[in-house]
């Protein structure tokens, strides 16, 4: 049974039951359900087919869920945008995707305005607007549409080495086995309330916490975005059983002077991932709230995202280990031939199980490389210990995780390039107290030239995101070089130590 069949059953078995929960609003099961049929009917009704791509551009709201669902109820394929990226980087996946149109927020519209490609038709979220009243459309009314496991449901733009997204497939299979896999391995049931206050365009709040919450027939209460005070108030007062957070989120609550005096009398488990979480603050965490298990949640975009986790009995004495792997799910570290290393050895992790992904979207070359033989290969290098608990050694090649969210140097540096006052950068990872870690540029000024560091992060700050913008640009007569031309990276800045 494919998610949009699974969700109309339970419209039908406990239709008066809360789905949602957002700033007040509760939609029942049966009235979610009915909201997001009048989404896919609409599309229909205007001349869309199975398969054609609708982008969804939107901070986290109730009707961003409707708007997930409701395209993959009517066959087509849903694409969340990253609302954090900037102008160049959203107009280059409209391009690439041929996205056919777009659903946005009209709280972050500035962005879509300023975006050239042209859409069949734009949908906007909020306020008086045609999309509200789609969905209170009664007489708007779904033709079933055949759902078969390998179509193309969900369509995410992930960052690449070689600095230019790439669409990451996923299917109706992946999406359901991801609701299999991480329901069973949280121990997840119908009673479940999960508190989502990380972006909903992120693969892991969509396939990690909304999908297995659904799964189970749970409910979802969320958070337009985190926000320390409102947070807390939500674990408080809205009776969640379920938070995740990334570490930089955890290292801010538990800084709060007040924090021991919080009560989190409904929360049962903390999750946490998409980047290291440095020991004192697990051991912070567990000491302020002994009775809360924490679990760590490790995956890809490309495997939606389901690879390994470690449970709470483990945590704090696997320092560095991601776990086990999941149920369904197989992981095995290979050297460079693809052979099979022995537990201790260093190599690379490649998964196989149903969560895998398609391919990349218009990227055949790719798709070869990343899937061989059923193997989806990470690029992050790991180890298996003695007990079978799996470690990540180091990231994929000089990815920096800044609070979460992936930023690739090479991205970086094509943007620096374009500087004309440069000769030459490099940007490298460094410690940071909250996000773990930060991009540093390093620039060489032309001969003749003058350049400073806030010219250089205002020039950024207009082609990337805010949180790709180094935090410190640090000016050099020459960038270290071996022999052969490589700029030695590890002699400019420390990469931050995952703990091994």
């Amino acid at each position: 049974m494919l998610l949009p069949e699974l969700f109309g059953n339970y419209a039908q078995s406990q239709p008066n039951k809360v789905f949602t929960s957002y700033n007040g609003r509760e939609w029942t099961y049966h009235e979610f359900y009915e909201k997001a049929k009048r989404v896919a009917a609409y599309f229909q009704s205007n001349g869309y087919e199975k398969g054609d791509i609708i982008a969804l551009y939107s901070l986290n709201t109730d009707v961003f869920l409707v708007c997930y669902f409701g395209l993959q109820l009517g066959g087509f394929s849903v694409m969340p945008v990253n609302t954090k990226l900037a102008v160049p980087e959203v107009e280059y996946i409209f391009n690439h995707s041929e996205a056919k149109s777009l659903i946005y927020d009209i709280r972050i519209e500035n962005v879509i305005d300023a975006t050239k490609y042209v859409f069949h038709e734009k949908l906007a979220i909020g306020g008086e607007n045609q999309l509200g009243k789609i969905l209170d459309d009664e007489s708007l009314h779904l033709s079933p549409v055949p759902l078969g496991e390998h179509d193309t449901s969900v369509i995410m733009y992930t960052s690449g080495t070689t600095g230019k997204p790439k669409g990451v497939m996923l299917t109706h299979r992946n999406i359901i086995a991801a609701g299999e896999i991480w329901s069973e391995v949280m121990d997840i049931t119908e009673n479940d309330r999960m508190l989502v206050s990380t972006p909903l365009f992120h693969c892991a709040a969509a396939h990690v916490f909304v999908v297995p919450v659904t799964y189970k027939g749970g409910t979802i209460i969320i958070e337009e975005t985190f926000s320390t005070d409102k947070t807390l108030a939500l674990l408080q007062n809205a009776k969640p059983t379920m938070f995740f957070g990334v570490p930089a989120m955890y290292t801010i609550m538990l800084n709060l002077p007040h924090i021991k005096e919080i009560e989190l009398l409904t929360l049962r488990l903390f999750g946490y991932g998409a980047a290291p979480m440095p020991y004192e603050i697990l051991k912070k965490l567990k000491e302020t709230f002994p009775n809360i298990k924490v679990q760590n949640l490790y995956g890809q975009t490309e495997n939606a995202p389901a690879a390994s986790s470690l449970k709470d009995h483990l945590a704090l004495h696997k320092i560095g280990s991601v776990g086990e792997p999941l149920p369904q799910t197989e992981i095995r570290i290979v050297d460079e031939y693809g052979n099979s290393l022995p537990a201790g050895q260093v190599g690379e992790i490649v998964v196989k199980g149903p969560q895998v992904m398609k391919g990349y979207l218009k990227n055949e070359e790719e798709t070869a490389r990343a899937i061989k033989d059923g193997w989806l290969y990470s690029g992050d290098l790991g180890r298996f210990d003695e007990d079978g608990l799996l470690y990540i050694v180091d990231r994929k090649k000089d990815m920096i995780i800044r609070g979460g969210e992936n930023v690739y140097p090479v991205e970086v540096e094509e943007v620096l390039y374009q500087i004309p006052e440069l000769l030459e950068a490099a940007v490298v990872g460094v410690p940071h107290p909250v996000y773990g870690e930060v991009p540093k540029a390093f620039a060489v000024v032309k001969e003749g030239k003058t350049m400073t560091e806030a010219q250089v992060k205002d020039y950024l700050a207009t082609q990337l995101a805010k949180y790709k913008v180094p935090l410190e640009v640090e000016f050099l007569n020459e960038l270290p070089r071996n022999a052969s031309g490589k700029v030695l990276k590890h002699t400019l800045g420390p990469k931050v130590d995952v703990g091994v």
